[in-house]
């Protein structure tokens, strides 16, 4: 699974006509991917013009976009850019408390990607302060609109009458989760897509801790926003941090991917060396403890491409989203990508367990074979394209480990290939049932992931390639894998619009007796646990008055799902890449 922001130039061929203006060289050079539907994961316009020239800027010349821009010369790309941003201006102090605020402390949280050590999703209705009949009745209390990002792809963390979100402009924000005015904030040196985790560091102070989109790791404190520490992890030009770390006694684990994928489209590039990987700290000291990749042996040269280019390999197998802490094993157990080059290994679109104390590997379970894939798969040009090549079905999804009535414990793991599988983790990850609930492909299955409680999985289906037959909720017995319900998706209320479709590619999200599901449509519906009836739905695609001034509208319901504490529910809107509608804003629902 991809959870990257492809600016610009996925698929630019080298420029040459430098008295062009910016419209006319987006649309001759770029608009062939950059269009409805999408094309491999590239956005759609729109979510490029709520980008600051800056922003698009970075990116072409020392970020993502750096190789597919290097035959761009400056005035170009200033072209460019400055085309494509519509980003507006952002008062400095909008939407602050007043001075001395403080927020009222509850102690119900949602802390992190899966809201527990196993990620299964699930919030007790203690810790929601809600119950199944509580969620029709809720009401929008507030809207903050954050500023100069198409994605809002940072899912918030409630702790102590806080909540904390990440933004694609490198702004951490911690606002009063009741109103919603800003408490601090902090800026990372890069995008922060990542959940954040509360926990205690040093001197008995909690610290929220988060990854950006340079493989940087920080702790700031929640209380004034200012660094602890910070580590880099990983020092692969394209490696980035996209799931949430998480936390256990005095250790922080970090997931660690990359977007090489990108860069190893361009025939002048020496694809490929990333390895994907997991890094435990000490919270305390920020030092590094063990670092572990997910393909054990280090890149070597292959062969040359057809520019005579050097090639290498094994690559790839990123991390995506947040690991799955077994405690009982005391295990750190990730969900691998496809390899981007040759020679393809067992280590990708894999799930492979750590020693949480060592970090050595204790055993692996691959789930798909020969899945090498990069751009230079799907351009003209096909000479870093692997020649064991495939459809490109990571295990993008966190892992969930849940427990059955006898003691027994099941792994279940969701692919994109449209196959959910639940695994033995008592037994070096046996394949205990297999269940398609989809065709699958490289936007297809699971994408960021499921939700379970003590009978069911709950999985979401994205397949978006078949449009109007996209989507699907299902339930499947967590025991044997059967499918109990299958829901599917009511018509499009954007139909006709650029990235709507009825897709379900965001986390689903748990109470006792309720499901809660976002649609790329930008519907968030909840769905009866027994029946999979729907029994309440919230329109987020529109625009909406925020708190802090900012301008703003809702889009698809993809990266993040809903988060629920305190009587609350917290819900981002807007993702503009993986084909869908951009949006902006982060929405408080409470109790009427």
């Amino acid at each position: 699974m991809k959870h990257i922001l492809f600016l610009v130039f996925v698929c630019a061929a080298a420029l040459t006509a430098a008295d062009e203006d910016g419209a006319a060289l987006f649309q001759k050079h770029c608009a062939l991917c950059h269009k409805d539907p999408p094309v491999n994961r590239a956005p759609l316009p729109e979510a490029l013009m709520k980008l600051t020239g800056e922003q698009i800027r970075q990116s072409m010349d020392s970020g993502s976009m750096k190789e597919q821009s290097a035959a761009l010369n400056a005035e170009q790309k200033a072209a460019i850019a400055a085309h494509l941003s519509r980003a507006a201006a952002v008062k400095a102090d909008a939407g602050r408390c007043a001075p001395g605020y403080e927020p009222r402390t509850d102690s119900s949280f949602w802390n992190g990607w899966g809201v527990d050590p196993e990620n299964s999703r699930f919030q007790p209705a203690k810790m929601a302060g809600l119950t199944a009949a509580d969620v029709p009745k809720l009401q929008l209390k507030w809207a903050f609109g954050i500023p100069n990002s198409p994605v809002a792809a940072s899912q918030p963390t409630l702790f102590a009458g806080r909540l904390f979100f990440g933004s694609n402009d490198g702004t951490v924000y911690a606002t009063d989760a009741k109103t919603g005015c800003i408490l601090w904030t902090f800026k990372a040196a890069a995008s922060v897509r990542t959940a954040i985790m509360i926990g205690v560091v040093s001197n008995a102070n909690p610290a929220a801790m988060f990854g950006d989109t340079q493989a940087n790791v920080y702790a700031v404190s929640t209380k004034t926003g200012n660094l602890v520490w910070k580590l880099k992890v990983d020092n692969h030009p394209v490696a980035r941090i996209t799931g949430a770390p998480k936390m256990y006694g005095s250790r922080l684990y970090v997931p660690v991917s990359s977007i090489e994928e990108v860069t190893g489209g361009s025939v002048k590039y020496e694809c490929c060396k990333f390895r994907g990987s997991v890094v435990a700290i000490d919270v305390e000291s920020g030092k590094q403890v063990w670092k572990s990749y997910t393909i054990p042996d280090p890149p070597q040269p292959t062969k040359k491409n057809s520019a005579g280019i050097q090639l290498y390999g094994p690559a790839g197998a990123a991390v995506w989203l947040s690991p799955t802490l077994d405690l009982q094993q005391r295990l750190v157990i990730v969900g691998t990508g496809n390899g981007y080059s040759d020679p393809a290994n067992k280590y990708t679109d894999a799930v492979i367990a750590f020693d949480m104390d060592t970090g050595s590997m204790k055993w692996v379970r691959q789930l798909a074979e020969n899945d090498g894939w990069n751009f230079a798969c799907v351009s003209p040009n096909k000479a870093n394209c692997p020649e064991k090549n495939g459809p490109d079905v990571d295990i993008g999804a966190s892992p969930i480990l849940r427990t059955l009535s006898g003691g027994k414990r099941v792994l279940v793991v969701g692919q994109k290939s449209g196959v959910v599988h639940g695994l033995d983790p008592d037994n070096e990850g046996k394949i205990l049932w297999q269940t398609r609930i989809g065709q699958g492909g490289a936007l297809g299955g699971v994408q960021w992931g499921m939700a379970a409680d003590n009978n069911n999985a709950y999985v979401a289906l994205s397949d978006i390639h078949l449009r109007a037959k996209a989507g699907g909720l299902f339930a499947l017995n967590l025991a044997t894998g059967a499918k109990v319900w299958f829901a599917a998706p009511p018509e499009p209320p954007c139909a006709g619009k650029n990235g709507c479709t009825p897709a379900l590619m965001a986390p689903l999200t748990v109470i006792p007796g309720l499901v809660l599901a976002g649609s790329m449509d930008g519907v968030l519906r909840a769905h009866d646990a027994a029946t999979g009836k729907i029994v309440w739905e919230f329109n987020t695609a529109r625009d909406f008055d925020t708190i802090n001034g900012v301008k703003a509208k809702g889009g698809s319901l993809s990266a993040t799902g809903p988060v629920l504490a305190n009587g609350m529910m917290f819900v981002n809107s807007g993702y503009g890449t993986l084909g869908g509608m951009p949006g902006n804003v982060l929405l408080a629902f409470g109790p009427q």
